[in-house]
C-alpha cells in the first residue's frame, strides 16, 4: 500500500506545492487546512508521515504536535515541522513539542523528499528491531511497545529509538555525534543539540517510574545507559 502523508497547512499554494513534491516521491498526499480538518484526515486513515506547518488557524503546529504525541492513535506518528522560523530556539522548541525533523521555509522538493525517505527510513528499521530487556524496562520489539515492570510506557518515536539503541548497547559512552550517526543516521543533517533535547524528553518519560536515572550525562564525553541505577 503506498505510505499516506498528511500535509497540514493553512496556505492552499504550499499545500499544493508540498503535495506535489510529496507525489514525485511516491506517496500518497493528503490536504489539511487546520487542526479540525487534520483530525478529520487522521480519522479516516492514520498517515504515516504529517507535515505540519508552524502556524495554524487557531492554534500552532507546536501545539497540535504536543496534543498528537499524547494522544494513543497519533503518538507514533513521524512528524516534520514546516517552518519560516530559522532560529535555534524555535527549531528546539519543535523538537521538545515531539516533532522528529524540521525544514526550513523556503525549501526545495529534493530536501523535503531527503527528509521524508531520511524519517521514513528510520521508522523502517525500528519495525525491524527486536525485543531487548534492561533491569526494568523492557522493549517488545514486534508490538513497538515499552514496559517499565508490567506498566506501558508512552513514548514518541524518536525516544522510542534512542531508548533501543541505548539498551542494546548498555554501559557504554557515546558522544553525541555518535548517537547522531546511530540514532539519526549518518546520512542526515541534525545538530548536536538535538540529542541533548532527546535526551531530557527521554528522562521525562521515564520519570514517573523512577528510571530517568538510567539516562546519565558523562560529563565531557556523553551519555551512557546503564540499569544499575
Amino acid at each position: 500500500m503506498q505510505k499516506r502523508i498528511l500535509i497540514v497547512d493553512d496556505e492552499p499554494a504550499i499545500r499544493d506545492m508540498v503535495a506535489f513534491a510529496v507525489r514525485k516521491g511516491d506517496y500518497e498526499a493528503v490536504h489539511a487546512g487546520d487542526a479540525r480538518q487534520a483530525q478529520e484526515a487522521i480519522a479516516d486513515r492514520v498517515p504515516d508521515l504529517i507535515l505540519l506547518d508552524w502556524m495554524l488557524p487557531g492554534t500552532t503546529g507546536i501545539e497540535l504536535a504536543r496534543r498528537w504525541r499524547r494522544e494513543a492513535l497519533t503518538r507514533e506518528i513521524p512528524i516534520i515541522m514546516l517552518t519560516a522560523r530559522g532560529e535555534e530556539n524555535d527549531r528546539v522548541g519543535g523538537l521538545e513539542a515531539g516533532v522528529d525533523d524540521y525544514v526550513v521555509k523556503p525549501f526545495s522538493s529534493r530536501e523535503l523528499l531527503a527528509r521524508i525517505r531520511a524519517v521514513m527510513r528510520r521508522s523502517r528499521d525500528d519495525d525491524e528491531d527486536g525485543s531487548v530487556t534492561q533491569g526494568e524496562l523492557r522493549i517488545d520489539g514486534a508490538a513497538h511497545r515499552v514496559f517499565a515492570g508490567n506498566e506501558p510506557v508512552s513514548i514518541g518515536p524518536t525516544e522510542y529509538r534512542l531508548l533501543h539503541f541505548f539498551m542494546t548497547h548498555a554501559d557504554r559512552v557515546y558522544s553525541r555525534s555518535q548517537l547522531l550517526d546511530h540514532v539519526w543516521g549518518g546520512s542526515v543533517y541534525v545538530e548536536e543539540r538535538t540529542v541533548d533535547v532527546h535526551i531530557r524528553r527521554l528522562r521525562k518519560t521515564l520519570e514517573p517510574f523512577r528510571l530517568d536515572g538510567m539516562v546519565q550525562t558523562v560529563r565531557g564525553a556523553g551519555y551512557r545507559f546503564s540499569a544499575s541505577v
